[in-house]
């Protein structure tokens, strides 16, 4: 089992950062963001892999960065330009080698204009 605890959701306005953390309570090789909106469906926000490289979906390449922490078996989302579009329920998501996976609780990021 892996528990994911995640943090620095919040309200902040639009062209403001957010960053947030998810904690691991062991190593895990890949990591995500995902997040779902009101009345939508949970949508792929970005991945790391265990070495290191990442992927994200296109509306948000070039705002959010995700990197990882190792030593701390945390994953990070850095959100920078956040739009009112932003506004959702952030999931963190590991997958082991075996296929398991495992979510967070969600941390809420609220953006207003």
């Amino acid at each position: 089992q892996v528990q994911l605890v995640e943090s620095g959701g919040g309200l902040v306005q639009a062209g403001e950062s957010l960053r947030l953390s998810c904690v691991a309570s062991r190593s895990v090789g890949t990591m995500g963001w995902y997040r779902q909106a009101p009345g939508k469906q949970r949508e792929w926000v970005a991945t790391i892999f265990s070495g290191g490289s990442t992927n994200s979906a296109g509306s948000v390449k070039g705002r959010f960065t995700i990197f990882r922490d190792n030593a701390k078996n945390t994953v990070y989302l850095q959100m920078n330009s956040l739009q009112p579009e932003d506004t959702a329920v952030y999931y963190c998501r590991a997958r082991q080698i075996d296929g398991r996976e495992y979510w967070g609780q969600g941390t809420q990021v609220i953006v207003s204009s």
